[in-house]
């Protein structure tokens, strides 16, 4: 690899760790979230139940989504690796 190639590199790898800086943060509160509300919900009122429950499972899903996406390459290297062939 080139130096150019290698800091754009470093630099796609920045940006990403800084976007996941934020994205991770609101993923914990998102999940905290459903399990709150889902253990309130026979006392919260169900327009509220399902504004924050339901509604946030659809941003829980979107975060998952995105967090996934910008870990693309290590869930690649961890889960989708070349094993070895073994001859009998």
């Amino acid at each position: 690899m080139t130096n150019d190639t290698l800091d754009r590199t470093r630099r796609h790898s920045m940006q990403r760790n800084s976007i996941l800086k934020v994205v991770n943060p609101i993923l914990g509160i998102l999940v905290l979230n459903q399990i709150v509300t889902g253990l309130l919900r026979g006392v919260l009122p169900r327009r509220v139940f399902v504004f924050m429950h339901e509604w946030g499972g659809l941003f829980v899903a979107a975060a998952v989504a995105l967090h996934v996406y910008l870990n693309w390459n290590w869930v690649r290297a961890n889960f989708f690796r070349r094993r070895p062939e073994t001859t009998p």
